[in-house]
């Protein structure tokens, strides 16, 4: 995510500012997520591994959960096949992207991105920084498929388990593709963010990973992402509501479709998490501490543009400015 910084927009006490190229040099404004902050008075390109993540992540514990205990999931098996599948839809009764977007195979295609354009020339700029930030976190789905299948007694053995555990991944993992490639698409169309430097951010982001720190542990992936499905929830019904009062009902639509699937999700895991307290009360409890004590990382932490080893912090000050993720 690259941001060039220039005086004319916001500044925050904590960080820089987020900046906007002049407007008189743009046709349609664009900004860049991107930073000309440097790590140090050094090049941050001299001083970084290739692929290597940010900045360091913490001390990697694994498998911590006693082995008779994946004994627990495996018996839940049935119980999430009638509880936890539920919570996922029929790929024909989803809604896709091109359902929000202009047809590019319809005559009135232009007309419709001109339209999509004059809506966003609305939009302070501070709204698309968080929007482009929501983007980039939901198109490093990859990352998050991944550390799912590190967790011990629910992970998909072979690519192609029919176990409940299995299914639930690869199903969730479908229903929210559909989110980055929305926002992708929408911002592209747009006409206001710098697509290019954008896509080397999320190169950069699914190559460094995420250190959600649940040590292969179920009872703390199924903590993590209760709460994390609960910020996306929380983060996209923001935006909904903000793209509302800017007068863009369509966005708006967007991000409030996409929240509807993110409470979706957040209730399948709750109910895991959930049942867990029914069946194992002091363990779910000794982890949702261990979970609470080392705070919830949001999985776009190690978020990375080639220039700003800060660019998370800076993008999530944006966010708590605009509001976009408090209830």
């Amino acid at each position: 995510m690259a941001m060039k910084l220039n005086p004319i927009t916001f500044q925050s006490q904590k960080y820089p500012s987020f900046a906007l190229p002049p407007m008189a040099s743009l046709r349609s404004p664009k900004f860049f997520m991107a930073s000309t902050l440097r790590s140090g008075s050094k090049e941050v390109e001299n001083l970084k591994k290739p692929f290597s993540p940010p900045r360091e992540v913490h001390v990697q514990v694994t498998h911590s959960m006693p082995p008779q205990k994946i004994e627990i999931f495996k018996n839940l098996e049935d119980w999430a096949d009638q509880n936890i599948l539920v919570h996922l839809k029929p790929v024909e009764k989803c809604w896709q992207p091109q359902d929000f977007l202009p047809d590019p195979a319809s005559e009135g295609f232009d007309e419709q991105v001109w339209e999509l354009r004059e809506r966003a020339k609305e939009i302070p700029d501070d709204y698309f920084v968080v929007l482009v930030g929501d983007m980039i976190t939901e198109e490093a789905l990859p990352t998050y498929q991944t550390m799912l299948n590190t967790l011990d007694g629910v992970r998909d053995e072979t690519g192609a388990s029919p176990t409940s555990w299995a299914v639930w991944t690869r199903a969730w993992t479908a229903e929210e593709n559909r989110h980055g490639d929305l926002l992708n698409k929408y911002l592209y169309l747009s006409g206001r963010v710098d697509m290019r430097q954008i896509e080397k951010t999320i190169q950069y982001l699914i190559g460094s990973g995420m250190d959600p720190r649940t040590e292969n542990s179920p009872y703390l992936g199924f903590i993590y992402t209760s709460f994390q499905e609960r910020a996306t929830f929380i983060s996209h019904g923001n935006t909904a509501r903000l793209a509302k009062e800017h007068g863009d009902i369509k966005l708006a639509q967007i991000c409030g479709t996409i929240a509807s699937d993110e409470k979706r999700h957040e209730t399948a895991y709750t109910k895991i998490v959930e049942k867990l307290f029914e069946i194992d009360p002091d363990g779910t409890v000794l982890a949702l501490a261990d979970m609470m004590k080392k705070k919830i990382s949001m999985p776009a932490h190690l978020m990375y543009d080639g220039c700003d080893d800060n660019l998370f912090e800076h993008f999530s000050s944006v966010a708590q400015r605009l509001g976009s993720l408090h209830r």
